[in-house]
């Protein structure tokens, strides 16, 4: 899948991996890309540093007239979307302790915007014989997350969700990739205390990459239109190790979590 002369559309895109995307789209010859984020003001601003071929959206994901919205607005602006970029998402840091309402909120974001993007845009892509979606899911959605439980969940929630799109939709023209990183030097990241079990699990577990960095590994990705999209390659091998043998990944993940609480 080239992104070259295509309508884009980057959810979470004020800052970070959508960013780091939505410019990089945009210099691989996107058509259009919409920059969508609940932070107007930072949308706004990576808009206008892209130029006239991006346009900024405020969005909350979590609601699906929202979305809907989002998706009339870019073809309204630039035409059809040939690639939806399901990327914002919502960390906790807890484990049991985390609320009902902290579980809820990040199911929403993690999961559900992901199920109302897909309502939108599948129906008008099947149609058109072609659309591609590419949903950020992270490493924690294959190898579990340390430290957050909500996390860990509703990532492998979102992977199996579009493994579901990509088997129900490949023969009717749809592509469906899914970005798994580990640790990236954003916001998110940085929103953890360095004493955090999951702080220093992610600096544990591998590099720190820049956002520029997975944006590459992005567009490597589509090209190939490769399903499990791995800026960290490592993170293969550990899908590798727990499919062997789950009980001895298991008991190895304990042994991490412990020598990192100790």
């Amino acid at each position: 899948m080239r992104v070259r002369d295509r309508v884009v559309v980057v959810t979470g895109a004020a800052s970070g991996i959508g960013r780091a995307m939505a410019r990089r789209f945009a210099q691989e010859g996107a058509a259009g890309v919409v920059v969508a984020d609940l932070d107007e003001a930072g949308a706004t601003q990576v808009a206008k540093d892209i130029g006239d071929q991006a346009i900024a959206v405020r969005t909350d994901v979590s609601v699906q007239d929202e979305v809907r919205a989002l998706v009339d607005t870019a073809e309204e602006a630039f035409g059809p979307v040939g690639l939806f970029c399901s990327n914002a998402g919502v960390i906790t840091g807890q484990g049991l302790a985390a609320d009902d309402l902290e579980w809820t909120r990040t199911i929403a974001v993690n999961v559900l915007a992901h199920v109302y993007a897909a309502r939108v845009v599948v129906p008008r892509m099947v149609e058109r014989g072609e659309g591609y979606l590419l949903n950020t899911c992270s490493a924690a959605g294959m190898i579990s997350c340390p430290g957050d439980a909500p996390y860990a969940v509703t990532k492998a929630a979102a992977i199996s969700f579009a493994e579901w799109l990509s088997i129900h939709y490949r023969t009717k023209g749809l592509g469906v990739s899914v970005l798994c990183p580990q640790g990236v030097r954003t916001g998110m990241l940085g929103r953890g205390s360095e004493d955090h079990v999951t702080a220093r699990a992610v600096s544990a577990s591998g590099a720190i990459l820049e956002p520029e960095a997975v944006a590459d590994a992005v567009i490597e990705g589509l090209d190939a239109e490769r399903f499990h999209i791995l800026p960290h390659p490592e993170v293969a091998e550990y899908v590798r190790r727990k499919a062997e043998d789950p009980d001895r990944w298991l008991a190895g993940m304990a042994r991490f979590v412990d020598s990192l609480e100790g």
